[in-house]
Protein backbone atom coordinates (compact mmCIF):
# COMPACT_ATOMS: atom_id res chain seq x y z
CA UNK A 1 0.00 0.00 0.00
CA UNK A 2 1.35 3.42 -0.95
CA UNK A 3 -0.54 5.38 1.69
CA UNK A 4 -2.17 7.42 -1.07
CA UNK A 5 -5.37 5.42 -1.36
CA UNK A 6 -7.49 8.44 -0.42
CA UNK A 7 -5.83 10.74 -2.95
CA UNK A 8 -8.04 11.62 -5.91
CA UNK A 9 -6.99 13.02 -9.29
CA UNK A 10 -8.57 16.13 -10.81
CA UNK A 11 -7.92 16.47 -14.54
CA UNK A 12 -6.89 18.34 -16.45
CA UNK A 13 -7.09 21.87 -14.99
CA UNK A 14 -7.43 23.32 -18.47
CA UNK A 15 -10.41 23.05 -20.83
CA UNK A 16 -13.18 20.44 -20.82
CA UNK A 17 -11.63 18.91 -23.90
CA UNK A 18 -9.73 16.82 -24.79
CA UNK A 19 -9.84 15.29 -21.30
CA UNK A 20 -13.59 14.52 -21.39
CA UNK A 21 -13.37 12.60 -24.66
CA UNK A 22 -10.21 10.85 -23.48
CA UNK A 23 -12.01 9.60 -20.38
CA UNK A 24 -14.83 8.20 -22.50
CA UNK A 25 -12.37 6.34 -24.73
CA UNK A 26 -9.90 5.10 -22.10
CA UNK A 27 -11.39 3.02 -19.23
CA UNK A 28 -8.07 2.90 -17.37
CA UNK A 29 -7.73 6.68 -17.44
CA UNK A 30 -11.37 7.03 -16.42
CA UNK A 31 -10.76 4.77 -13.44
CA UNK A 32 -7.87 6.95 -12.30
CA UNK A 33 -9.61 10.34 -12.58
CA UNK A 34 -12.19 11.31 -9.97
CA UNK A 35 -13.08 14.87 -11.08
CA UNK A 36 -12.95 16.80 -14.34
CA UNK A 37 -11.65 20.25 -13.52
CA UNK A 38 -11.82 23.17 -15.96
CA UNK A 39 -10.36 26.64 -15.61
CA UNK A 40 -12.57 29.70 -16.16
CA UNK A 41 -15.40 27.73 -17.82
CA UNK A 42 -17.75 30.71 -18.08
CA UNK A 43 -20.42 28.68 -16.19
CA UNK A 44 -20.70 26.26 -19.14
CA UNK A 45 -19.69 22.65 -19.65
CA UNK A 46 -19.75 20.37 -22.71
CA UNK A 47 -21.86 17.28 -23.49
CA UNK A 48 -18.89 14.91 -23.42
CA UNK A 49 -18.00 15.99 -19.88
CA UNK A 50 -21.55 15.25 -18.74
CA UNK A 51 -21.45 11.84 -20.41
CA UNK A 52 -18.50 10.76 -18.27
CA UNK A 53 -20.72 10.99 -15.14
CA UNK A 54 -17.71 12.42 -13.31
CA UNK A 55 -17.95 15.23 -10.79
CA UNK A 56 -17.39 18.54 -12.61
CA UNK A 57 -15.47 21.40 -10.98
CA UNK A 58 -14.46 24.90 -11.89
CA UNK A 59 -11.04 24.05 -10.52
CA UNK A 60 -9.78 27.60 -11.05
CA UNK A 61 -12.10 30.55 -11.46
CA UNK A 62 -12.71 34.21 -10.54
CA UNK A 63 -9.23 35.97 -10.44
CA UNK A 64 -11.08 39.27 -10.79
CA UNK A 65 -10.32 42.59 -9.08
CA UNK A 66 -12.00 42.40 -5.69
CA UNK A 67 -14.17 45.51 -5.76
CA UNK A 68 -17.98 45.43 -5.92
CA UNK A 69 -17.99 44.33 -9.56
CA UNK A 70 -15.61 41.52 -8.69
CA UNK A 71 -18.06 40.47 -6.00
CA UNK A 72 -20.81 40.56 -8.62
CA UNK A 73 -18.79 38.21 -10.79
CA UNK A 74 -18.28 35.87 -7.84
CA UNK A 75 -21.97 35.89 -6.90
CA UNK A 76 -23.04 35.04 -10.43
CA UNK A 77 -20.59 32.20 -11.07
CA UNK A 78 -21.00 30.61 -7.63
CA UNK A 79 -24.63 29.95 -8.56
CA UNK A 80 -24.50 29.59 -12.31
CA UNK A 81 -21.53 27.24 -12.45
CA UNK A 82 -24.01 24.68 -11.17
CA UNK A 83 -27.19 25.98 -12.82
CA UNK A 84 -25.60 26.14 -16.29
CA UNK A 85 -22.74 23.67 -16.02
CA UNK A 86 -23.52 21.27 -13.15
CA UNK A 87 -20.21 22.12 -11.48
CA UNK A 88 -20.37 21.26 -7.80
CA UNK A 89 -17.20 23.12 -6.79
CA UNK A 90 -15.91 26.57 -7.70
CA UNK A 91 -12.35 27.30 -6.56
CA UNK A 92 -11.27 30.93 -6.40
CA UNK A 93 -7.84 31.94 -7.58
CA UNK A 94 -6.79 33.37 -5.35
CA UNK A 95 -8.15 33.40 -1.84
CA UNK A 96 -6.14 36.31 -0.41
CA UNK A 97 -4.23 38.81 -2.57
CA UNK A 98 -0.98 38.85 -0.56
CA UNK A 99 1.52 40.03 -3.14
CA UNK A 100 2.58 43.40 -4.50
CA UNK A 101 -0.40 45.00 -6.20
CA UNK A 102 1.70 46.06 -9.19
CA UNK A 103 2.37 42.42 -10.07
CA UNK A 104 -0.07 40.79 -12.52
CA UNK A 105 -3.56 40.18 -11.12
CA UNK A 106 -3.15 42.72 -8.33
CA UNK A 107 -5.99 42.48 -5.78
CA UNK A 108 -7.50 39.48 -7.59
CA UNK A 109 -8.24 37.62 -4.35
CA UNK A 110 -11.39 37.42 -2.27
CA UNK A 111 -9.73 39.88 0.12
CA UNK A 112 -6.46 41.82 0.23
CA UNK A 113 -3.53 41.65 2.67
CA UNK A 114 -0.57 42.99 0.71
CA UNK A 115 1.32 45.08 3.26
CA UNK A 116 2.97 42.87 5.88
CA UNK A 117 5.15 45.82 6.90
CA UNK A 118 2.08 47.89 7.89
CA UNK A 119 -0.36 45.13 8.84
CA UNK A 120 -3.07 46.70 6.70
CA UNK A 121 -5.70 44.45 5.15
CA UNK A 122 -9.03 44.93 3.38
CA UNK A 123 -12.06 42.68 3.86
CA UNK A 124 -13.40 43.06 0.34
CA UNK A 125 -16.98 42.53 -0.91
CA UNK A 126 -16.29 39.02 -2.33
CA UNK A 127 -15.76 37.79 1.25
CA UNK A 128 -19.39 38.56 2.12
CA UNK A 129 -20.66 37.03 -1.11
CA UNK A 130 -18.73 33.87 -0.24
CA UNK A 131 -20.46 33.77 3.13
CA UNK A 132 -23.88 33.52 1.45
CA UNK A 133 -22.92 29.98 0.46
CA UNK A 134 -20.15 28.79 2.76
CA UNK A 135 -21.73 29.78 6.10
CA UNK A 136 -24.82 27.73 5.33
CA UNK A 137 -23.42 24.63 3.64
CA UNK A 138 -20.58 22.20 4.23
CA UNK A 139 -18.56 19.82 2.04
CA UNK A 140 -20.78 16.83 1.47
CA UNK A 141 -23.98 18.80 0.98
CA UNK A 142 -25.66 18.14 -2.36
CA UNK A 143 -27.40 20.35 -4.89
CA UNK A 144 -31.09 19.71 -5.48
CA UNK A 145 -32.37 19.29 -9.02
CA UNK A 146 -34.84 22.12 -8.50
CA UNK A 147 -32.43 24.89 -9.46
CA UNK A 148 -32.55 27.26 -12.39
CA UNK A 149 -32.94 30.75 -13.78
CA UNK A 150 -35.43 33.33 -12.59
CA UNK A 151 -38.02 34.61 -15.04
CA UNK A 152 -36.51 38.10 -15.40
CA UNK A 153 -32.88 37.03 -15.06
CA UNK A 154 -30.71 35.78 -12.25
CA UNK A 155 -30.50 32.32 -10.75
CA UNK A 156 -31.21 30.23 -7.69
CA UNK A 157 -29.70 27.05 -6.26
CA UNK A 158 -30.78 24.83 -3.39
CA UNK A 159 -28.59 22.54 -1.31
CA UNK A 160 -29.24 20.03 1.47
CA UNK A 161 -27.27 17.95 3.93
CA UNK A 162 -29.74 15.10 3.51
CA UNK A 163 -30.75 15.44 7.15
CA UNK A 164 -33.50 18.02 6.75
CA UNK A 165 -31.44 21.18 6.39
CA UNK A 166 -32.00 23.37 3.34
CA UNK A 167 -30.14 26.37 1.95
CA UNK A 168 -31.33 28.42 -1.03
CA UNK A 169 -29.06 31.06 -2.63
CA UNK A 170 -30.51 33.59 -5.08
CA UNK A 171 -28.57 36.11 -7.18
CA UNK A 172 -29.84 38.85 -9.47
CA UNK A 173 -26.58 40.27 -10.79
CA UNK A 174 -26.86 42.40 -13.92
CA UNK A 175 -24.52 41.99 -16.86
CA UNK A 176 -22.57 45.22 -16.40
CA UNK A 177 -22.00 44.55 -12.71
CA UNK A 178 -20.93 40.89 -12.84
CA UNK A 179 -18.34 40.47 -15.61
CA UNK A 180 -15.33 38.39 -14.59
CA UNK A 181 -11.81 38.89 -15.90
CA UNK A 182 -12.36 35.95 -18.23
CA UNK A 183 -14.02 34.63 -20.36
CA UNK A 184 -16.06 37.40 -22.04
CA UNK A 185 -19.59 37.55 -20.69
CA UNK A 186 -22.34 37.29 -23.34
CA UNK A 187 -25.06 39.93 -23.19
CA UNK A 188 -28.17 39.23 -21.12
CA UNK A 189 -31.02 41.23 -19.62
CA UNK A 190 -32.13 41.30 -16.00
CA UNK A 191 -34.86 43.40 -14.37
CA UNK A 192 -36.48 43.62 -10.95
CA UNK A 193 -39.04 40.91 -10.27
CA UNK A 194 -41.18 39.15 -7.71
CA UNK A 195 -40.46 35.47 -7.18
CA UNK A 196 -42.48 32.94 -5.22
CA UNK A 197 -40.93 29.75 -3.82
CA UNK A 198 -42.87 26.75 -2.56
CA UNK A 199 -41.26 24.05 -0.41
CA UNK A 200 -42.42 20.56 -1.31
CA UNK A 201 -41.68 16.97 -0.39
CA UNK A 202 -39.50 16.49 2.68
CA UNK A 203 -39.07 20.28 3.00
CA UNK A 204 -42.81 21.01 3.26
CA UNK A 205 -42.51 20.70 7.03
CA UNK A 206 -39.88 23.47 7.29
CA UNK A 207 -41.40 26.10 9.56
CA UNK A 208 -38.80 28.87 9.38
CA UNK A 209 -36.01 30.07 7.11
CA UNK A 210 -33.29 32.49 8.15
CA UNK A 211 -32.82 35.31 5.61
CA UNK A 212 -29.53 37.01 4.69
CA UNK A 213 -29.25 39.68 2.00
CA UNK A 214 -26.60 41.66 0.15
CA UNK A 215 -27.55 44.75 -1.86
CA UNK A 216 -24.86 46.22 -4.10
CA UNK A 217 -26.64 49.57 -4.66
CA UNK A 218 -24.35 50.63 -7.50
CA UNK A 219 -26.38 53.81 -8.14
CA UNK A 220 -26.09 55.16 -4.62
CA UNK A 221 -22.65 53.64 -3.95
CA UNK A 222 -23.94 52.59 -0.53
CA UNK A 223 -23.83 48.79 -0.52
CA UNK A 224 -25.14 46.61 2.27
CA UNK A 225 -23.44 43.23 2.43
CA UNK A 226 -24.54 40.14 4.32
CA UNK A 227 -27.33 41.68 6.36
CA UNK A 228 -29.62 39.47 8.44
CA UNK A 229 -33.33 40.09 7.87
CA UNK A 230 -36.49 38.86 9.58
CA UNK A 231 -36.97 35.12 9.23
CA UNK A 232 -39.61 33.72 6.89
CA UNK A 233 -42.22 31.25 8.11
CA UNK A 234 -44.41 28.63 6.44
CA UNK A 235 -43.56 26.62 3.37
CA UNK A 236 -44.25 29.28 0.76
CA UNK A 237 -42.66 32.70 0.47
CA UNK A 238 -42.48 35.58 -1.99
CA UNK A 239 -39.52 37.92 -2.45
CA UNK A 240 -39.30 41.25 -4.24
CA UNK A 241 -35.95 40.95 -5.96
CA UNK A 242 -34.22 44.10 -7.16
CA UNK A 243 -31.26 44.22 -9.51
CA UNK A 244 -27.85 43.27 -8.11
CA UNK A 245 -28.87 41.44 -4.96
CA UNK A 246 -27.94 38.16 -3.29
CA UNK A 247 -30.22 36.31 -0.87
CA UNK A 248 -29.67 33.25 1.28
CA UNK A 249 -32.67 31.47 2.82
CA UNK A 250 -31.70 28.65 5.13
CA UNK A 251 -32.63 26.40 8.01
CA UNK A 252 -29.09 26.82 9.35
CA UNK A 253 -29.18 29.18 12.34
CA UNK A 254 -25.45 29.61 13.02
CA UNK A 255 -24.79 32.36 10.44
CA UNK A 256 -23.14 35.54 11.66
CA UNK A 257 -21.40 38.43 9.96
CA UNK A 258 -18.85 38.84 12.68
CA UNK A 259 -16.69 41.87 13.22
CA UNK A 260 -13.05 42.86 13.24
CA UNK A 261 -11.01 45.73 14.55
CA UNK A 262 -10.00 48.49 12.20
CA UNK A 263 -6.79 47.37 10.48
CA UNK A 264 -3.67 49.52 10.69
CA UNK A 265 -3.58 52.27 8.06
CA UNK A 266 -1.88 51.46 4.74
CA UNK A 267 1.71 52.57 4.26
CA UNK A 268 4.29 52.52 1.50
CA UNK A 269 7.19 50.09 1.77
CA UNK A 270 9.88 51.46 4.17
CA UNK A 271 12.28 53.83 2.45
CA UNK A 272 15.19 52.20 4.26
CA UNK A 273 15.11 48.41 4.67
CA UNK A 274 17.68 45.89 5.88
CA UNK A 275 17.61 42.13 6.43
CA UNK A 276 20.50 39.86 7.45
CA UNK A 277 18.24 36.77 7.56
CA UNK A 278 19.47 36.05 11.09
CA UNK A 279 16.48 33.99 12.23
CA UNK A 280 17.12 30.92 14.38
CA UNK A 281 13.77 29.17 13.87
CA UNK A 282 11.88 30.98 11.12
CA UNK A 283 8.09 30.53 11.20
CA UNK A 284 8.12 30.33 7.39
CA UNK A 285 10.67 29.10 4.89
CA UNK A 286 10.55 32.40 2.97
CA UNK A 287 12.00 35.67 4.19
CA UNK A 288 9.42 38.45 4.73
CA UNK A 289 8.51 40.93 1.97
CA UNK A 290 10.18 38.94 -0.83
CA UNK A 291 7.89 37.62 -3.59
CA UNK A 292 9.49 34.92 -5.73
CA UNK A 293 8.75 35.17 -9.45
CA UNK A 294 11.07 32.51 -10.87
CA UNK A 295 12.84 29.99 -8.64
CA UNK A 296 12.41 29.58 -4.89
CA UNK A 297 14.30 31.56 -2.26
CA UNK A 298 14.34 30.24 1.33
CA UNK A 299 16.11 30.77 4.63
CA UNK A 300 19.32 28.73 4.81
CA UNK A 301 21.82 28.20 7.62
CA UNK A 302 25.30 28.04 6.11
CA UNK A 303 27.20 26.12 8.80
CA UNK A 304 30.38 26.12 6.71
CA UNK A 305 30.78 29.88 7.11
CA UNK A 306 32.98 30.78 10.11
CA UNK A 307 32.18 34.49 9.81
CA UNK A 308 29.09 36.75 9.84
CA UNK A 309 27.18 35.02 7.02
CA UNK A 310 25.84 31.89 8.68
CA UNK A 311 22.23 32.97 8.15
CA UNK A 312 21.33 33.56 4.52
CA UNK A 313 18.56 33.46 1.93
CA UNK A 314 19.32 30.77 -0.66
CA UNK A 315 17.96 29.98 -4.11
CA UNK A 316 17.03 26.31 -3.69
CA UNK A 317 15.76 25.31 -7.16
CA UNK A 318 18.80 24.04 -9.04
CA UNK A 319 17.02 22.66 -12.11
CA UNK A 320 14.52 24.41 -14.32
CA UNK A 321 11.09 22.80 -13.79
CA UNK A 322 8.32 22.31 -16.32
CA UNK A 323 6.62 25.69 -16.22
CA UNK A 324 3.17 26.82 -17.31
CA UNK A 325 4.07 30.39 -18.17
CA UNK A 326 6.82 32.49 -19.71
CA UNK A 327 8.94 32.81 -16.58
CA UNK A 328 12.50 34.05 -16.77
CA UNK A 329 15.57 31.92 -17.45
CA UNK A 330 17.10 33.55 -14.36
CA UNK A 331 15.72 33.06 -10.86
CA UNK A 332 14.27 36.26 -9.43
CA UNK A 333 12.51 37.48 -6.29
CA UNK A 334 10.96 40.93 -5.85
CA UNK A 335 10.91 43.32 -2.92
CA UNK A 336 10.28 47.01 -2.44
CA UNK A 337 8.15 49.82 -3.83
CA UNK A 338 7.31 50.25 -7.50
CA UNK A 339 7.24 54.03 -7.16
CA UNK A 340 10.92 54.29 -6.23
CA UNK A 341 13.31 55.64 -8.82
CA UNK A 342 16.62 56.59 -7.18
CA UNK A 343 18.09 54.15 -4.68
CA UNK A 344 21.08 52.46 -3.15
CA UNK A 345 21.38 48.67 -2.78
CA UNK A 346 24.09 46.78 -0.89
CA UNK A 347 24.14 42.97 -0.85
CA UNK A 348 26.65 40.38 0.33
CA UNK A 349 26.42 37.33 -1.94
CA UNK A 350 28.04 33.88 -1.96
CA UNK A 351 28.11 32.05 -5.31
CA UNK A 352 28.05 28.29 -4.79
CA UNK A 353 28.58 27.39 -8.45
CA UNK A 354 32.30 27.91 -9.07
CA UNK A 355 32.08 27.25 -12.82
CA UNK A 356 29.40 29.57 -14.16
CA UNK A 357 27.63 31.12 -11.19
CA UNK A 358 26.34 34.67 -11.08
CA UNK A 359 23.84 37.03 -9.46
CA UNK A 360 22.06 40.25 -10.33
CA UNK A 361 20.34 43.14 -8.57
CA UNK A 362 17.82 45.16 -10.55
CA UNK A 363 15.79 48.33 -10.23
CA UNK A 364 13.02 50.14 -12.13
CA UNK A 365 11.85 46.80 -13.47
CA UNK A 366 8.86 46.99 -15.78
CA UNK A 367 7.24 43.55 -15.46
CA UNK A 368 6.70 40.64 -13.07
CA UNK A 369 4.72 37.43 -12.82
CA UNK A 370 4.11 35.68 -16.13
CA UNK A 371 5.54 38.72 -17.95
CA UNK A 372 8.84 38.82 -16.07
CA UNK A 373 10.72 37.23 -18.96
CA UNK A 374 10.24 40.49 -20.90
CA UNK A 375 11.19 42.76 -17.98
CA UNK A 376 13.13 45.94 -18.69
CA UNK A 377 15.03 47.99 -16.12
CA UNK A 378 18.54 48.43 -14.75
CA UNK A 379 20.18 45.06 -14.13
CA UNK A 380 23.58 44.81 -12.45
CA UNK A 381 25.16 41.38 -12.94
CA UNK A 382 28.15 39.91 -11.08
CA UNK A 383 29.78 36.63 -12.18
CA UNK A 384 31.94 34.09 -10.41
CA UNK A 385 34.88 34.79 -12.73
CA UNK A 386 35.16 38.31 -11.32
CA UNK A 387 33.43 40.19 -14.12
CA UNK A 388 30.27 42.25 -14.07
CA UNK A 389 27.94 43.94 -16.55
CA UNK A 390 25.00 46.32 -16.59
CA UNK A 391 22.05 45.63 -18.91
CA UNK A 392 18.62 47.09 -19.54
CA UNK A 393 16.69 43.81 -19.49
CA UNK A 394 16.54 40.53 -17.58
CA UNK A 395 17.77 38.57 -20.58
CA UNK A 396 21.19 40.13 -20.12
CA UNK A 397 21.21 41.42 -23.69
CA UNK A 398 20.70 45.10 -22.96
CA UNK A 399 22.67 47.66 -24.86
CA UNK A 400 25.00 48.96 -22.12
CA UNK A 401 27.49 46.35 -20.98
CA UNK A 402 30.62 46.72 -18.83
CA UNK A 403 33.13 44.06 -17.72
CA UNK A 404 35.43 44.64 -14.73
CA UNK A 405 37.31 42.32 -12.32
CA UNK A 406 35.77 42.14 -8.83
CA UNK A 407 36.75 40.29 -5.64
CA UNK A 408 34.59 37.38 -4.51
CA UNK A 409 31.34 38.20 -2.67
CA UNK A 410 29.38 36.75 0.25
CA UNK A 411 25.43 37.28 1.98
CA UNK A 412 22.93 40.03 3.49
CA UNK A 413 20.92 42.85 1.99
CA UNK A 414 20.64 46.57 2.77
CA UNK A 415 18.22 48.64 0.70
CA UNK A 416 17.75 52.38 0.78
CA UNK A 417 14.84 53.68 -1.28
CA UNK A 418 14.87 50.54 -3.36
CA UNK A 419 13.24 50.60 -6.80
CA UNK A 420 11.24 47.39 -7.09
CA UNK A 421 13.98 44.79 -7.11
CA UNK A 422 12.56 42.33 -9.62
Amino acid sequence: MSGLEEVRIIASDNLWEPIAQSLLLDPELSGAVDVIGAHYPGTKTVPQALKTLKKLWASEDYSTYNDAMGAGCWARILNQNYVNGQMTSTISWNLVASYYEELPFGRCGLMTAQEPWSGNYVVSPPIWITAHTTQFTQPGWTYLRTVGHLANGGSYVALTDGKGNLTVVIETMTHDHSACIRPPLPAFNLTSQTATFNLRGSFASVKELQVWRSQFNFKTQKPSFFEKLTALVNGSFTLDLAEDEVYTLTTVTTGRKGSYADPPPPARFPKAYKDNFDVQDPPFSEAPNFADQTGVFEYFVNTTDPGPHVFTMRQVVTQRPVTWTADADQTISVIGDYKWQNLSVTCDVFMENLKNGGIFVAARVSKGGQDVRRAKGVFFWVFVNGTYKVTSDIGGCGHSSLHVCLPSLCTSCDLTRLTSIM
